[in-house]
């Protein structure tokens, strides 16, 4: 086990197929295990598990979810059988208490593909002990800050948080196109320039202050992981992210991914 401080890190996950393409991300995702180091365990925050407040899953085999229609049969054999680390998600829902967020437990919510999708190529081995926390639409995108300043003792703890969603994520713009569109890369660029400028504000108020944010994201529920491991590597600074990856698929799925934090 690696013994430093670890990042928060925010990916985008693509399509679920992503496991089955050979393309930047995947090369990305393959080496970006190697380069964060093994964690004790790995709370994902996926933005395919939405409740009305945060819940923690605490199953201790934790099955694969296979939450997605239509794709070729070979998905549907997929597995990712990591452990289940209720003693993380236990100390999650000491954390949000602390901090006063009310939080719940499921302890038979499985690996859905927004967890085990970058899982199974970052590390391949399953053999790391892994849970999961579910985002609030309704919420907006300040309590998801706050749920990440609340959860960031977890890093220092030898856990990895890995926040994972899609930086521009509306599934009506999916095309075969390798150029993606402009109002995409717009929203895209705008959203790289804040997060590595630390300008923690104007992300919070994205909606109103990126460009074509209602088509970049016609729901929230993709970008909310990124304000949880914004405020988990805030560290009481301001959240100045590093991009680690920048690239397209499908048109106009950005699959860009940052970290924030892990230099304590």
């Amino acid at each position: 086990m690696d013994n430093r401080v670890f990042p928060s890190v925010y990916v985008s996950h693509g399509a679920p197929t992503l496991v089955m393409e050979q393309n930047d991300a995947v090369k990305f995702l393959q080496r970006l295990g190697a380069e964060l180091g093994r964690p004790h365990a790995i709370l994902c925050v996926s933005a395919h598990w939405t409740t009305h407040v945060p819940t923690v899953s605490a199953d201790v085999q934790p099955e694969t979810i296979y939450d997605f229609g239509g794709f070729p049969e070979a998905m549907y054999s997929m597995r990712y059988p990591a452990p289940g680390a209720p003693e993380v998600a236990a100390r999650v829902q000491s954390l949000l208490k602390e901090a006063g967020i009310e939080s719940q437990v499921s302890r038979s919510r499985g690996l859905d593909h927004g967890a085990w999708v970058p899982l199974k190529l970052m590390y391949p081995e399953a053999d790391i002990p892994v849970t999961q926390l579910s985002v609030q639409p309704q919420a907006g995108t300040d309590h998801h800050f706050r749920v990440g300043q609340a959860i960031a003792p977890l890093r220092h703890e030898g856990v990895l948080i890995l926040a994972s969603g899609g930086a521009v994520h509306n599934l009506s713009g999916i095309s075969r196109d390798q150029l993606p569109p402009d109002w995409a890369t717009q929203f895209d660029e705008w959203l790289d320039q804040k997060i590595t400028t630390g300008s923690d504000e104007e992300l919070i108020n994205y909606r109103r202050l990126a460009p074509h944010a209602a088509l970049a994201h016609p729901t929230e529920e993709h970008l909310l992981p990124l304000f949880v491991a914004m405020g988990a590597g805030a560290s009481g600074k301001k959240p100045r992210g590093e991009a680690l990856h920048r690239s397209w698929t499908h048109g106009s799925l950005s699959m860009a991914a940052y970290r924030f934090g892990g230099d304590e």
